[in-house]
């Protein structure tokens, strides 16, 4: 009886054993962007999407705009710096930066990426600012952007971009990320208008302040 129960055991592993390594084969795999052995144009979104955390995407910007023949590329540290994960010169001579978020689908960009890498470029002395994201960009964030000429390159636009390199369209890739980005105030005589822009106020501010100062 006891022979019968270890033999039962032992099946039972052994069917358990087979399962696991079945739905590990299903399971999708990590890509790892941290080494230097795999070939840039291998890489698709897809993969890009499957990355264990941030740091690789901004690897593969910075690989891939050296790929697309632009000067002056280079990743900045980890940790502070100060909104900008790449950096990299335009034909023009122009300094860009450029702050990478890899976000899933679902989870739009919002404001505070424009906000972050806007106020870098002084630091960095950069003339152009990108936000470069593997999803879209809520409307706050565009409107910033566009306030502020801060070039958004959503998933569609990135797509675009990572299939035209693999197809070796290094004119194409180029033309995208240098595309001029979209500006809600047109003209020079719109941006320096006298005119104020309407302030959405905090009336409860407003009452609560008046309130004091009268006493």
């Amino acid at each position: 009886m006891d022979y019968i129960i270890f033999l039962l055991i032992i099946a039972a592993v052994f069917v358990l054993s087979i399962l696991i390594l079945i739905l590990s084969r299903k399971q999708k795999t990590i890509v790892v962007f941290d080494k230097e052995d795999y070939d840039l144009r291998d890489i698709t979104l897809g993969d890009i999407d499957r990355m264990g955390d941030g740091s690789g995407f901004e690897m593969y910007l910075y690989r891939l705009l050296i790929e697309l023949g632009y000067s002056g590329v280079y990743k900045t540290v980890g940790s502070r710096d100060f909104g900008a994960d790449v950096v990299f010169t335009d034909p023009d001579g122009v300094r860009n930066v450029i702050q990478a978020k890899r976000y899933a689908v679902e989870n739009p960009v919002g404001i505070s990426a424009v906000q972050e890498v806007f106020s870098c470029m002084r630091y960095y002395k950069a003339k152009k600012a990108v936000v470069i994201a593997t999803t879209r960009f809520t409307d706050s964030c565009e409107m910033l952007a566009g306030i502020n000429y801060v070039k958004l390159i959503d998933r569609t636009d990135l797509s675009n971009i990572i299939e035209a390199f693999r197809a070796g369209d290094t004119l194409e890739a180029r033309k995208i990320i240098e595309a001029e980005p979209r500006r809600l105030l047109d003209s020079w005589s719109e941006t320096n208008s006298t005119t104020l822009h309407e302030v959405r106020k905090d009336y409860k501010a407003e009452k609560y302040v008046k309130k004091v100062m009268s006493k």
